[in-house]
């Protein structure tokens, strides 16, 4: 499972941490491709909802470690599509605990 009930709940509404300074902002959730490099760290979140109220997506706002480090948004459902090798998938890291972005950044 990619966003348990609890990261849903610890993580904060997006734009909620805006006037907190980078560093200081909590890493909730980690996402990591097991094939290659690719990290998302993700610090706010909220549903994606439909006209009816109902949702259809989750929408995170956090760092993306790639090609190059940069914010921004991404949504679950792209990472859930996300395909490697063998058919590997996109992972949350079941062992991360919450971290400033300071420590993310130390790496």
């Amino acid at each position: 499972m990619l966003l348990t009930k609890e990261n849903r709940k610890n993580l904060p509404a997006l734009y909620e941490t805006e006037g907190v300074d980078t560093a200081e902002k909590n890493v909730v959730v980690k996402f990591f491709t097991p094939w290659s490099n690719w990290t998302w760290y993700a610090v706010e979140g909220a549903p994606v909802l439909d006209e009816e109220g109902n949702e259809v997506d989750f929408e995170f706002f956090g760092l993306v470690d790639g090609h190059c480090k940069e914010w921004g948004y991404f949504m679950l459902s792209e990472l859930a599509k996300v395909k490697g090798p063998f058919g590997l998938k996109v992972e949350r890291d079941m062992h991360f605990t919450n971290v400033k972005m300071s420590e993310v950044l130390k790496n």
